[in-house]
């Protein structure tokens, strides 16, 4: 299967969603805090992020585990970085 690309912010987001409309998170009123996804080189699967230390998880590692296994699936994180410039360059004409 071909992966998505998201950019970390998205990624983050859709594993946030994910993990606070599981029944068992909502029913208890836990707020999870999802971190960024960091980069890796792609596994053996392909996917090239992961993300760890989940915060206020305790009792969930296993609904975190199968929502992590299943996004990672759908999606690869973007490698793009937008170039905004060098604030510290020269000004034309100086």
């Amino acid at each position: 299967m071909i992966r998505k690309t998201l950019n970390a912010s998205q990624l983050q987001q859709e594993v946030n969603r994910r993990l606070h409309r599981l029944h068992e998170i909502v029913e208890d009123g836990v707020k999870i805090r999802v971190p960024r996804p960091q980069l890796q080189e792609p596994d053996a699967s392909g996917c090239n992020w992961d993300m760890k230390h989940f915060g206020n998880a305790a009792g969930f590692d296993r609904d975190i585990a199968a929502v992590l296994k299943a996004v990672r699936a759908e999606y690869n994180l973007s490698t793009e970085t937008k170039d905004t410039g060098n604030p510290f360059a020269d000004f034309p004409g100086d």
